[in-house]
């Protein structure tokens, strides 16, 4: 246990104390003996409800913390780091939450997120909130004002009901009022944001509760370690043998790998299955690297035709969300025909969300992989010739395609010859992490730069979000210490750019390639709301805090100064100026964008 506080031990017991002090009948003989005994007597150790907060998420195994201090957290966050944690403190909540629900999405453990009431932790609402959309395990913990100040609403400072605004936002939210219950709020919130769907939870904390304080070993006793927070769920087995059936019966079968996959860290299991079924598989964005971009079953290269021209579909950790066309529309070609979906999925309530789930398998995706793959038997019949070799092909013509975009070397720089760049040095170093975010520059980097290793490619998920970058890319370098790559656009960067002086502050090795084409999709020439300061220097900012600073005009300065950040290690900041006309508008989703739309 941390700290508790301890004063002097008597050198005598009550009984030999009285023996020996209280000698006389007199009344201020007698008074003087007690206190003189009250003196000796050994006082209870006791603890407060910083070190039962801090002991009951050291016991958890949990060791960083992402915040910003101030009232009321500040001396929590000073304790803390007393203890050996890691405390990495942000210029801003939000980008905070967002590091600790990348930190969750790495680790499988939830990341913790500290903040101040009110304000703060409205900042930090924004992450939790999206912790939630994503399934990323991130616990928001903040201070807050008095219940019976609040409830009254007599004008506290920062007073605000946090509880009853973060419920609605997250997947459970909780409030510990005593210090002899901070151990159950956080096992708990620990439960509430591991098992099951992962997600974003809420722990309230009011000023007072810190500073409260109970006896050290009563307390020690209230902390507890969460016993399996995340159990497995088994499928059912006539599920899995449904699911069996309907693949073998398919004449175009299509695996499609969703962020869940990779999350659920069963790598081994995942690539088994695609290899030994032989059925084609598409990663989304965040499960590229399960298996190396490069794999020849792969038919990212292909996607458009593999999603129009399948039968049967299993979904294993993706959802058919916006990202997916809702499994509807041109994008599935329903129109040539039923299809049908195999998907795998803890919750239940998730099947038939938009279109009929033939096969649904329900349970934690390792334990549903691996009985898929025990399923598998030797006189498995993989996939037909017609349908692999009509997709090796496509992939071929438009592999051979791409190769002839990305050789070229414009003057100003294009996406395509930046990201050459870049593929090539995530290549050359798969284990470094790539945080991407922005319009086109999202677009671009997930088709063009493969990736090779599970968990390496963070962005913007499912709601498509922009100010993830900095965030993510501080707890990927905390949590593994692995090098990191931000693409960033310049309009992404904006948001939360000004935390490249807490990268130079801890010196992480992070290197960002800010992509300045001088506004949000195309520049123009007047100053519209989507043209920013032309030729400005990102690189700079970088400088003032003590990083390194380059600004790259061609792909060969942005080649040369990309290798030397990742080989130093050093906070770096790549400003690598493109044609500010290339590029398209709303990151070609053309669909969501009203004025586009009309113009076609």
């Amino acid at each position: 246990m941390s700290s508790v506080r301890t004063d002097k031990e008597a050198s005598t017991t009550l009984d030999d104390a009285l023996k020996s002090k209280v000698r006389t009948a007199d009344g201020d003989s007698v008074v003087r003996a007690l206190k003189q005994i009250a003196e000796d007597a050994p006082e209870a150790e006791t603890i407060d409800g910083f070190h039962l907060v801090i002991d009951a998420l050291k016991l958890n195994d949990i060791d960083t913390i992402f915040g910003l201090p101030g009232i009321p957290i500040t001396d929590l966050t000073r304790m803390a780091q007393a203890e050996g944690m890691r405390v990495i403190s942000f210029r801003h909540e939000q980008h905070a939450g967002n590091a600790a629900a990348a930190a969750g999405f790495l680790t499988q453990k939830p990341g913790i997120c500290l903040t101040v009431s009110a304000p703060g932790f409205l900042n930090g609402l924004t992450a939790l909130a999206n912790a939630t959309t994503n399934c990323f395990p991130m616990i928001l913990i903040s201070g807050s004002s008095e219940r019976e100040i609040v409830d009254l609403q007599q004008g506290d400072y920062e007073e605000m009901d946090q509880l009853a605004i973060a419920k609605p936002l997250c997947k459970a939210a909780f409030r510990v009022l005593h210090a002899e219950d901070i151990g159950v709020g956080i096992a708990r919130a620990i439960r509430s944001a591991l098992s099951g769907r992962p997600g974003g939870v809420y722990l309230d904390l009011p000023a007072k509760l810190f500073a409260q304080t109970m006896d050290a070993a009563a307390g020690k006793k209230s902390l507890f370690k969460v016993v399996d927070p995340a159990p497995r769920q088994i499928p059912a087995p006539d599920a899995v043998k449904r699911a069996l059936d309907l693949l073998k019966g398919a004449k175009k079968p299509l695996i499609l790998l969703g962020k869940g996959a990779a999350y659920a860290q069963a790598d081994a299991d995942i690539r088994a299955l695609v290899e030994k079924t032989g059925i084609p598989y598409l990663p989304m964005s965040m499960a590229k690297g399960l298996l190396p971009d490069t794999h020849v079953q792969s038919a990212a290269a292909a996607r458009s035709y593999v999603l129009q021209e399948a039968d049967v579909v299993l979904l294993v950790g993706a959802r058919l969300n916006w990202l997916l066309s809702h499994g509807k529309g041109k994008t599935w070609a329903q129109d040539k025909g039923a299809k049908q979906f195999i998907q795998i999925d803890i919750a239940p309530t998730e099947i038939d969300s938009n279109v009929p789930i033939a096969a649904p398998v329900i349970g934690d995706i390792g334990s549903c992989v691996a009985a898929l793959l025990g399923g598998i038997g030797s006189n498995w019949v993989k996939p037909p010739a017609e349908w692999t070799g009509a997709i090796a092909e496509r992939k071929d013509k438009n592999l051979s395609k791409m190769a002839v975009t990305l050789a070229a070397r414009p003057s100003p720089m294009n996406f395509h010859s930046a990201l050459s760049v870049i593929r090539d040095q995530v290549k050359a170093r798969p284990d470094a992490i790539v945080v991407n975010e922005g319009a086109n520059t999202l677009d671009f980097t997930r088709s063009i730069v493969d990736m090779y290793e599970p968990r390496k490619r963070l962005d913007v998920g499912t709601w498509g979000i922009m100010g993830i970058g900095m965030g993510f890319a501080v707890a990927a370098a905390v949590v593994t210490g692995k090098p990191v790559i931000a693409i960033e656009g310049d309009s992404a960067f904006g948001f939360s750019g000004m935390e490249v002086e807490t990268i130079c502050r801890y010196n992480l090795p992070i290197c960002i390639v800010v992509f300045n084409n001088n506004g949000v999709y195309r520049g123009t020439a007047d100053v519209a709301p989507t043209v920013f300061v032309k030729n400005a220097r990102y690189d700079k900012l970088m400088e003032a805090f003590g990083g390194v600073g380059v600004n790259a005009t061609t792909a060969d300065e942005l080649q040369k100064a990309l290798t030397e950040a990742v080989a130093s290690g050093r906070p770096t900041l790549l400003n690598a100026v493109i044609d500010e006309t290339a590029g398209t508008e709303s990151g070609r989703i053309t669909s969501l964008n009203p004025s586009t739309a009309k113009k076609k």
